[in-house]
């Protein structure tokens, strides 16, 4: 048997979500493509079904715009209505914010025993056909015009990105997809919203950018990365040399430098912790730091504080402006949500953000993968181009393709 909890209209997070096992896998297993909103976080599973508002497209910052949205449809003795969605990397390019008709919420997946059930195998999965955006000979080209540039002092780093595009001879089963997706990494970011009409936002990301329960905030950047090995002795020695690499340590300062100083105006007090650690998923070791704050205003709210992070040097680079440039000089494709952010907040405030990594766009019978690494003046197009590679691993093992 399974469970979950009931529904509310609009949603609002309930103080305490009883631990039943199946709440959280119910959720799971109840996501529909069309219409449906699924975000699972080492906190909560959420389920939000149809659309009772759009956040409307104006020239107001987003933040703005969901605060006079939900407090529209705030009701005296009903719950905080909540918004799911995501925003894209451009600053101009249109977000896809809505507020569910009904959110059903759960405890994440991490505590639900049924997570660990296998997903059936597809013994009809499609035959994929991959295609490299750009090609990998193009991208370690690209990285090393980059690296160039910035040992001439141009600027300290970019984040540039690749995609592979896959296409099926039938549209793909995303429910079935999610759920590997999930399986794979319970206690990451999982999530499913629709970011155009026929297109839909699927993926599992390692990172918070910055999540708000009251007046408390929580970032965890995340820079300097190296793939995970099948041999543990192997695996072992990677996650040593990563914390010791000169390399990536410098990658995660920078980071963490720029989320610090981005955070700090908001706060009145910030604990910032002086080394990083390592977070693992299944396919990749991480630098880690976990920032932690209190709000020195309480109308401050979850997104306002992912806007004034947004993007950070671990999506872009530094400086931002010049490394925005570069990005649209060295990539030949649109970034669209990959590398935006996705989430949710209630109307009190509180929500959590993820920034969009590990993901990719599911239109019709093509599925856009992205992966990208972060390129400083250490870095070799070989090495960047074998990590962008292990980052499309989550993905690929999720649907069953192969670079």
């Amino acid at each position: 048997m399974s469970l979950s909890l009931p529904e509310a209209p609009h949603g609002a997070a309930p103080e305490t979500a009883p631990v039943a096992p199946g709440a959280a896998t119910a959720l799971l297993e109840s996501y529909r493509p069309a219409g449906d909103r699924f975000l699972a976080t080492p906190h909560r599973t959420l389920l939000g079904r149809g659309t009772a508002a759009e956040i409307s497209q104006t020239p107001a910052p987003p933040a703005e715009r969901v605060r006079e949205a939900l407090a529209r449809l705030r009701r005296p003795g009903a719950p905080a209505p909540v918004v799911m969605g995501a925003l894209p990397f451009a600053p101009d390019a249109p977000d896809a914010l809505a507020v569910p008709d009904t959110v059903r919420w759960a405890p994440p997946l991490r505590e639900d025993p049924l997570i660990a059930l296998p997903v059936p195998e597809d013994p009809d999965r499609p035959a994929w056909r991959v295609r490299e955006v750009p090609e990998a000979a193009r991208y370690g080209a690209a990285v090393a015009g980059a690296v160039a540039r910035m040992r001439a002092g141009e600027f300290a780093k970019v984040v540039l990105a690749r995609t592979l595009e896959l296409t099926s001879p039938r549209e793909p089963d995303l429910p079935a997809m999610l759920r590997r997706l999930a399986r794979r990494d319970p206690a990451g970011y999982t999530f499913a919203v629709p970011t155009a009409p026929g297109r839909t936002l699927i993926g599992a990301s390692p990172e918070l950018l910055v999540a708000r329960q009251g007046g408390r905030l929580t970032a965890n950047p995340l820079a300097g990365s190296t793939p995970r090995s099948a041999d543990l002795a192997e695996d072992v020695r990677r996650a040593v040399a990563l914390l010791e690499s000169e390399k990536d340590l410098h990658e995660h300062a920078v980071v963490v430098d720029a989320v610090r100083e981005a955070l700090a105006p908001f706060c009145r007090s910030l604990d910032v912790p002086a080394r990083p650690t390592l977070v693992r998923t299944a396919t990749m070791w991480h630098l880690s730091t976990t920032v932690a704050g209190d709000l020195a205003d309480p109308a401050t709210t979850a997104l306002d504080l992912a806007s004034a992070l947004h993007p950070t040097p671990a999506v872009c680079g530094t400086p931002t402006e010049v490394a925005r440039a570069v990005i649209a000089e060295s990539e030949p494709f649109d970034r669209g949500a990959y590398t935006g952010v996705v989430g949710w907040q209630d109307a009190d405030g509180d929500g959590e953000w993820v920034v969009t990594i590990r993901c990719a766009e599911a239109e019709g019978r093509t599925l856009r993968l992205f992966a990208g690494a972060g390129v400083v003046a250490a870095s070799t197009p070989e090495a960047e181009t074998a990590e962008t590679a292990a980052k499309f691993r989550t993905f690929l093992d999720a649907v069953g393709a192969s670079l």
